[in-house]
């Protein structure tokens, strides 16, 4: 019998074996809730598919029909609160098991989930509530999260729906979906409708919503069969909040259309010595996490913990140090295979599961995309040169798996496909071999601990305090984190360059930003360095800076 899979999904390999394309098979009304978890729930309804386990070590375990029953109920419940087809709701569920419940009633809806990080702002959840127009939030009653959404859409007409203990007078989400009907009859859906809006951060402005349609799902299977190397009754941990695209990746579609289970271990603080024992103790079979991850990892003795039953580790978000790599794969025989991809896209660069590691390397071309490196005359680059990564349509059809557009901003969109060609906006060079090596942004975000950062956002919210008189926000190196947050900061006549000052604006930024946001570093300068047109150079800061560390 055929696997769920393959009934989407067929590689074409080239005469010497290796995937060199893939077709994809689907109806207009393709909905992943329905034609692949639904059907789970029919063909192994007692196989497990999430096990969630929390840092005081509660394991609770969910089968294929546990997700159905649940995902039909809180569809019906979410539908009372008058969701449908089209509406946004927003998830701010940190690593609760009700996000996965919710993101599958919200498919059935043919309803759009935006998936939030918990560590956003008040003033962030207004502006991403407002421009998806949300229906609904449903947030965890942890960390004030409740209160920052309260505040947020004290004006909006936004139905607030809270998940663990009870908060004020808002309604339950236990107790709504504990009341709420079994049994939900199909809702019509069309593949090319809205299903997923993630926020990421640009070079300029606020966040920008990405759209994905309800055939995003399918160009997973590629990152969990090829990359992750998951296989039918395993169980597989991705380390990503449940606000990131990430997870979309790693803790949802591609695991569970192979019939791999998902792990998801619902932590408050990291500790690497935790995770080695959960990876033990739950026998986790497949592993995803940034690099941050396995650079705590190989401080450990990892001879005290038995990972035997780990298969294949990846890693992605930032890049990985080749002595970090090194050590893991000396101690556990396993070789960090890396990719590369992003909020926009699917996975577009990888180490496969049956390629070598290069050291340095980001991996191979994914058979989904026609990767290519081009200059800024957009001219393709020869071997051994850096360029641009662009992702060249093929017959001008958009690849699977790319997104449709940024909400709100059209332009935009046009813009990232100047010249007929995605533009990741990310460097790179190929060697003659086909392995990418990655270079670089080729604008000033900063990708930080696997979070990307707009440099605007923070400097916007640093002008509005009355010290700052012009600032510059860049990454600055960093060995654990890829990179850190910088402020370089001209200060009004009146103040004084001092720790308690920098101190100050740090707090500033935390109370009105996502807590990663915040500049680690604060230099107090006189000058900024700008182009020929005046404005201040972010790049001839950061060119600084990577010149005086040394790793």
């Amino acid at each position: 019998m055929s696997e769920i899979y393959e009934e989407y999904y067929r590689e074409i390999p080239d005469e010497n074996g290796k995937i060199k394309a893939i077709k994809f098979s689907y109806d207009e009304s393709f909905n992943f809730a329905y034609d692949v978890m639904d059907r789970l729930a029919i063909e192994c309804p007692m196989e497990r598919a999430l096990v969630h386990k929390t840092a005081d070590g509660k394991v609770t375990t969910f089968t294929f029909s546990d997700i159905k029953a649940l995902s039909d109920k809180a569809a019906v419940m979410l539908r009372g609160f008058g969701v449908g087809r089209g509406d946004a709701v927003m998830l701010l569920l940190k690593r609760r098991y009700e996000f996965w419940i919710s993101v599958l009633a919200l498919h059935k809806l043919g309803a759009v989930a935006v998936p939030t990080s918990h560590m956003v702002s008040a003033e962030d959840i207004r502006d991403r509530a407002s421009l998806a127009k949300a229906k609904l939030i449903i947030c965890v009653n942890a960390d004030d999260i409740c209160s920052r959404v309260e505040n947020a859409i004290k004006d909006l007409n936004v139905i607030q729906l809270v998940v663990g203990e009870p908060y004020r007078d808002k309604p339950s989400f236990d107790k709504q979906i504990l009341n709420s009907a079994p049994s939900l009859r199909r809702v019509d859906t069309n593949v090319s409708d809205s299903m997923l809006y993630y926020f990421t951060s640009g070079t300029n402005g606020a966040p920008k919503a990405v759209i994905h349609d309800f055939s995003y799902p399918l160009a997973h299977i590629y990152t969990a069969k090829n990359w992750h190397g998951v296989k039918k009754g395993g169980l597989h941990l991705t380390v990503a909040d449940s606000g990131w695209a990430k997870s979309a990746w790693g803790k949802l579609y591609g695991q569970w259309f192979m019939g791999s289970a998902i792990m998801v271990y619902d932590y408050e603080q990291f500790y690497a010595g935790d995770m080695l024992k959960l990876i033990e103790e739950e026998k986790i079979s497949t592993f995803c996490a940034p690099p941050t991850i396995y650079k705590y990892f190989v401080r450990e003795d990892l001879s005290n913990y038995d990972l035997s039953n780990l298969c294949y580790v990846t890693t992605a978000g930032e890049p990985m140090p080749s002595d970090v790599s090194q050590k893991f794969t000396e101690a556990t025989g396993l070789s960090v295979r890396e990719g590369f991809g992003q909020t926009e896209t699917a996975l577009q660069i990888c180490t496969g599961i049956s390629d070598n590691q290069e050291a340095g390397s980001i991996g191979y071309a994914s058979p989904l995309y026609n990767i290519r490196i081009i200059d800024e005359d957009g001219r393709e680059v020869p071997d051994g040169e850096v360029g641009e990564i662009v992702i060249a349509p093929e017959k001008g059809k958009v690849p699977i798996g790319i997104f449709k557009g940024y909400l709100g901003d059209e332009e935009l969109y046009k813009k990232i496909w100047a010249g007929g060609v995605y533009h990741t906006r990310d460097k790179a060079k190929k060697n003659t071999d086909g392995a990418f090596f990655f270079a670089g942004r080729s604008d000033d975000v900063i990708k930080s601990s696997g979070y990307r950062i707009g440099p605007s956002e923070v400097e916007d919210i640093l002008m509005c305090h009355p010290a700052v008189l012009e600032c510059a926000v860049t990454a600055y190196p960093s060995k654990t984190r890829g990179a850190l947050v910088k402020a370089s900061v001209i200060l009004s006549g009146e103040y004084t360059p001092d720790n308690k000052l920098a101190t100050e604006l740090q707090e500033y930024v935390k109370k009105r930003a996502a807590i990663y946001k915040y500049p680690r570093i604060v230099k107090f300068v006189n000058d900024l360095p700008r182009t020929t047109t005046g404005k201040i150079s972010r790049a001839k800061i950061r060119e600084a800076d990577y010149r005086d560390v040394n790793f």
